[in-house]
């Protein structure tokens, strides 16, 4: 009688959830089990099969959950924004949105103002599923940001405000000498691609940056092959620019400036034509789609956004949400729920942007835009040990009938059970287990009031409270 195989220990075994994996068959186990020993998933697959493999240290009874890879938001303001989140009104049109309220609000930020903020925006998305994050290039005090967000647990990649054309505010004025030495050496001090944190040269984008800024950028990016990420063509402003600057659209003249490649990332990407999205295609260029910032801030992308045809395309495009002051929120749910739903309505075909596709777009395409496809997306043997558990025992998520509308139209992030990042559980039972959340918000809180105070702009609050805050 052969003898029977060896088992195989085992960290933590989440024993009979719906399992959705998002593997390359988009496997779906009920009941399934997922098994994690150190930093990395060790078993994936139907229930008994994986018990049958493994000797768990811990079982997690999965009976009660839907278990997903973590969510990766590729597009969001860690900084300037979480300590003011509301502040700026909701009918400013994008040029004062950005230049009469943000760039002030960003301006009046410190180093611990920036560091408090990192950690509320990032546990806002680990307690509603996302375990990794593309940061928009918007922190000044990279070290602080960075050991919050490791104190945290969160999976980020980071970069600071860098742009050298604009003289305002004061605080952000850059040579291009200067800018240049900024990405190098946050690249010398956090350019550890392996750290769960790490840095990337990010520059502003839109027309805020000179050519020699763009191919230094790009530069670096290859050399210490890391990723690029900017801001470009939410608004009419940028091809208006690019047009009268360069006499071509900012896609074109970024390609030949070499800023375009599959290590790149842009925010955006509303007032695009089918030019620039050959371009992005041929270049394997990937677009951080923000739903809510387009529908806030008015980009008009229900009227000339061209999604659906970036995706048809070919062009890797992720979820992102933005600034507090753009969605309001970091839940990335709620984008995928809209990414869903948005050109169904303005195209009036229902069958754009299936939830399934949706649901790719915020986790597997996440991961590609993070250039971390062959780690994170996804739950599979060998990737890194980033799960979500979503709880069943709450009303959007009975009954469950296909769990693929449930994540997308359903679900949110108030069902967000438990979360691990890296083999280790950073959210149990609707709690972060790695910081007191409760200090962290009255911190921020006050920092928050302090920072308004600080920026000079006016209260148009519509509806004041009475006697106080």
């Amino acid at each position: 009688m052969p003898d029977a195989p060896e088992l195989i220990p085992v960290d933590t075994l989440v024993d009979g959830a719906v399992v959705v994996t998002m593997n390359e068959q988009r496997e779906v186990f009920a009941p399934g089990g997922v098994a994690l020993s150190g930093d990395r998933i060790v078993a994936v697959g139907p229930a008994d099969a994986v018990r049958a493999r493994v000797r768990p240290r811990e079982v997690v009874d999965g009976a009660r959950f839907v278990a997903t890879p973590g969510l990766v938001n590729t597009h969001i303001h860690v900084t300037g924004e979480p300590l003011t989140r509301g502040y700026v009104p909701d009918d400013t049109p994008f040029e004062e949105n950005v230049f009469v309220w943000l760039c002030p609000l960003y301006a009046a930020h410190g180093e611990e103002d920036e560091r408090i903020s990192a950690q509320l925006a990032a546990a806002e998305m680990l307690l509603s599923g996302t375990t990794a994050f593309l940061e928009a290039g918007t922190v000044r005090f990279v070290d602080a940001v960075v050991d919050g967000l490791c104190e945290i647990g969160i999976r980020g990649r980071v970069g600071r405000w860098v742009w050298d054309l604009p003289p305002e505010p004061e605080v952000y004025r850059q040579t291009t000498a200067e800018a240049i030495g900024h990405l190098e050496e946050e690249l010398d001090r956090h350019g550890d691609q392996r750290a769960r944190v790490a840095a990337w040269p990010m520059v502003v984008g839109h027309t805020t940056c000179s050519e020699e800024l763009w191919r230094a950028a790009a530069g670096l990016a290859a050399e210490q092959g890391t990723g690029l990420n900017f801001h470009m063509s939410p608004a009419h402003l940028d091809p208006e620019g690019f047009l009268a600057a360069y006499g071509e659209r900012p896609m074109v003249h970024l390609a030949k400036l070499g800023v375009l490649s599959d290590r790149a990332t842009l925010a955006h990407g509303v007032h695009v034509d089918d030019e620039e999205i050959e371009l992005l295609a041929r270049h394997g260029t990937s677009v951080a789609h923000c739903p809510t910032t387009a529908l806030k801030v008015a980009y008009g992308v229900t009227q000339i956004g061209k999604i659906p045809e970036m995706l048809e395309r070919g062009v890797n495009v992720s979820l992102g949400t933005d600034g507090n002051n753009a969605s309001n929120y970091s839940d990335l749910h709620r984008a995928a729920y809209l990414a869903a739903g948005l050109f169904k309505d303005a195209r009036r075909d229902p069958t754009m942007i299936p939830a399934e596709l949706a649901y790719e777009m915020a986790t597997l395409h996440g991961a590609r835009a993070l250039c971390l496809q062959d780690e994170i997306g996804s739950l599979e043997p060998g990737k890194k040990a980033d799960l979500v558990l979503h709880d069943r025992r709450r009303p959007e998520w009975v009954p469950l009938l296909n769990v693929a509308n449930q994540l997308v139209y359903s679900a949110d992030g108030r069902g967000v059970h438990s979360v691990w990042v890296d083999g280790r559980r950073v959210v149990d039972d609707y709690r972060l287990t790695t910081i007191d959340t409760g200090a962290l918000y009255e911190r921020a809180q006050t920092a928050g009031e302090a920072v308004v105070a600080r920026s000079g702009l006016p209260d148009r609050r519509r509806w004041r409270p009475i006697g106080g805050r």
